[in-house]
């Protein structure tokens, strides 16, 4: 069976590095003659390449350096070396590294410490983690928060080991104790997201204590919040009550992806008319708020959701809806006009048909290159909303016939149909109106 690989290196294969070259790269004093090597040796063994005759060497040479670079690409070469044999048992050689591991969970440079700690995150060894298990727990208080993060981080990841809470016996106790007093929101989000992970009900009743608290939380624990309550909710249906306040209080967070996930979470937990309206004005805001046009599609494909869905709803919502055709970006112009067009009732026809006229008319200042496309999927929505509301086929005659000659010959076309269509509605006001328009012409 292949083994898994967590790193990828691109490595041209057209320049096979010699093992006996990385050898007498790494044994010298030249820190990036060392640094290539490491490379190097790293490309190659990602390549299939076993190189043996190297670990010692980089266990000499290569562990006792102080620089930050040399100590990174070490530990990605202990990540991808193989550490066991053929029974599955480490390799003896292995305990070397044990003792370096060790030092580096206890340097004076917070950054060795914390690329130490994200490495223990990586390692599946029982037998290699456990000498270090009271180094990592130590560096829970230690004074900077890059490595609280990576120490809770690495917890984490040994208690999720085969037999891990045998070895952290008291691993959800003691980062709960770090919820109450941590400050830093990074390494709060990390201890919660343990809790969720190893100990779900232990973050459940966390949540439930802190409720009042929650909207003040940062982002990135309101974030895991929500995906807690959507496995939870997902589990079990008849517990999503006490959670709704939450979902609901979070709505008014200052950050944007907090309010979209409240959002669907809402749409995924509830059927509520309140909750769905609620989602929905929630979406149109983010639809008008952000300027980033991929945010605007995918809260546009959101609300398309709804719309099939919670049509009744949506329809309330059509006015926000179409403020999105401000956007110069086709797409969103296009989809919004489809979601419109599927939402026009008899009470709202007359604006959408005002508005949509406002937009035809903003076309013909020819500022805009695409003007000519966006001018014909107007036109053609203007079409849609005659065909089925004929009675306001009179209030936009007038301004179609302007581009019966439009150098967009698809807009053009599109007019032409409109008018033979018109022709035969039985309604005589239209016909009148299309005669003097046409003598006009």
């Amino acid at each position: 069976m292949e083994k898994s690989c967590t790193l990828l290196v691109h490595f041209d294969k057209g320049t096979p590095a010699i093992a006996t070259e990385i050898k007498e790269a790494l044994e010298g004093s030249d820190v990036s003659a060392k640094i290539d090597a490491m490379k190097k040796a790293i490309s190659l063994l990602l390549n299939g390449e076993t190189l043996p005759q190297l670990f010692i060497t980089i266990v000499r040479y290569v562990l006792p350096s102080e620089d930050h670079t040399v100590q990174k690409l070490l530990l990605l070469y202990l990540e991808i070396i193989d550490k066991k044999d053929q029974k599955g048992r480490v390799l003896p050689e292995m305990i070397l590294i044990c003792q370096n591991l060790r030092n580096n969970l206890q340097h004076p440079n917070e950054y060795i410490r914390g690329v130490t700690l994200r490495f223990l995150c990586r390692l599946n060894e029982t037998e290699i983690i456990e000498p270090l298990i009271p180094s990592v727990l130590q560096n829970l208080e230690h004074r900077h928060p890059f490595i609280r993060r990576n120490a809770i981080l690495a917890m984490m990841a040994i208690y999720k080991l085969p037999h891990g809470d045998q070895l952290l016996v008291d691993a959800p106790e003691m980062i709960e104790k770090v919820l109450s007093t941590e400050q830093d929101q990074s390494a709060k989000r990390n201890a919660f997201l343990m809790l969720f992970n190893c100990d779900q009900d232990r973050a459940i009743n966390y949540l439930l204590t802190n409720v009042d608290k929650v909207s003040e939380w940062g982002e990135l624990l309101q974030m895991v919040v929500l995906e807690l309550i959507r496995k939870v909710c997902r589990t079990n249906r008849g517990e999503k009550g006490k959670y709704i306040k939450i979902i609901i209080s979070l709505l008014n967070a200052p950050s944007n992806a907090v309010i979209y996930e409240c959002a669907g979470t809402l749409v995924s937990l509830s059927s509520a008319p309140t909750a769905i309206r609620a989602a929905a004005n929630t979406y149109c805001q983010l639809l008008l708020s952000q300027s980033d046009n991929n945010v605007k599609l995918i809260v546009l494909d959101r609300l398309n959701e709804l719309k099939s869905s919670h049509r009744e709803i949506m329809v309330d919502r059509i006015m926000d809806v179409l403020r999105a055709l401000s956007s110069p970006n086709l797409d969103i112009q296009r989809k919004t006009l489809d979601i419109v067009l599927e939402l026009i009732t008899p009470r709202n026809i007359n604006e959408v048909v005002l508005m949509l006229k406002k937009e035809v008319m903003k076309t013909q200042n020819g500022e805009l290159e695409k003007n000519g496309e966006y001018r014909q999927m107007l036109i053609q929505a203007i079409h849609s909303c005659a065909v089925k509301f004929p009675e306001v086929a009179s209030t936009v005659v007038h301004l179609l016939m302007d581009f019966l000659g439009d150098s967009n010959v698809a807009s053009a076309i599109d007019v032409a149909i409109f008018v033979r269509e018109i022709i035969d509605l039985p309604d005589t006001s239209c016909k009148g109106l299309l005669l003097c328009s046409l003598d006009y012409w």
